[in-house]
């Protein structure tokens, strides 16, 4: 299970990083890489689970699945997409202690209409800022452990433009969250604009490919932001390795050029050699 708390990575004088995961391999690789946290994707659970975008259609009890077996894997703290809280208050107050309970170290909500969208789709909608307070004050009061921080996040930017986002953000702050999350920045500008604005710690996105927005970890920190998450890069780098193999062996009946894991250096970073040393030590031919 994830160990230490994202509070004692935060007091460093980095931002801390966490990739997106969505499986127990992109987990394995993002600790063998060595980044101190994790962030589970709602993105990538839906699309690698079901097939299927982000649009609501992820139960709580698909999701948490997945995010517990992870959390008992990781050895870094992990913080988990929880969505709208996957219903109303008292939904919100389940998931909270479900999540609470396999071990995350963070818990992020978001003030979306149920069902709720990924922040790339059209037609994301936003709840009233008051409702989004409460829903906060409910997973504030309903986790056991203060060191599981509750992430409050708004998808306002898009809708009713920075002012606003920066307004519910600093309200989500009052009401308890202990840390932020503005989504939907497109400029560097927007980005100074956050962290010179809110007063909570603050969480950022990433989207390795995106055309209009590419700032540096070291650059983000210096900006004002605690935590940065990358939640699509995993997947999209997954996926292309993957088409690349697969076309490679249709197109030539064999695979030569695409990049892959050696097989012994997978099996390794699953835990065979483990297993083997665990039989090197219990095994009793005189016993078959």
């Amino acid at each position: 299970m994830g160990t230490g708390s994202l509070f004692d990575l935060m007091a460093r004088d980095t931002p801390v990083v966490a990739p997106g995961v969505y499986d127990m391999i992109s987990c394995k690789l993002a600790e063998r890489a060595g980044f101190p946290a994790i962030y589970v994707s709602g993105y990538g659970v839906s699309a690698a689970h079901l097939g299927l975008p982000d649009v609501g259609l992820m139960t709580f009890t698909d999701m948490l699945e997945r995010v517990q077996i992870i959390a008992r894997h990781s050895s870094v703290p992990v913080i988990a997409d929880a969505d709208t809280g996957y219903g109303g208050l008292i939904n919100l107050r389940h998931t909270v202690q479900g999540y609470e309970a396999v071990g995350v170290a963070g818990i992020q909500i978001e003030d979306q209409e149920f069902p709720k969208r990924c922040a790339h789709a059209q037609g994301v909608r936003v709840i009233e800022m008051k409702s989004m307070m409460r829903k906060i004050e409910v997973a504030c009061e309903s986790r056991t452990n203060d060191g599981c921080l509750v992430i409050a996040r708004t998808d306002s930017l898009a809708e009713h433009g920075i002012d606003d986002a920066i307004r519910r953000a600093n309200s989500y702050a009052e009401a308890g969250a202990d840390m932020l999350f503005v989504e939907g920045a497109k400029t560097r500008d927007q980005l100074v604009q956050i962290a010179d604005s809110v007063e909570a710690p603050l969480l950022v996105k990433m989207v390795p490919d995106s055309p209009t927005l590419s700032t540096s970890t070291e650059e983000l920190g210096r900006l004002g932001y605690d935590v940065v998450i990358y939640p699509s890069l995993a997947f999209l780098a997954a996926a292309t390795a993957m088409e690349s193999g697969l076309s490679e062996l249709r197109n030539r009946g064999r695979v030569i050029t695409a990049p892959m894991m050696a097989f012994d250096t997978f099996s390794e970073m699953i835990g065979f050699d483990e297993i083997y040393e665990f039989d090197s030590r219990w095994y009793d031919a005189s016993l078959d």
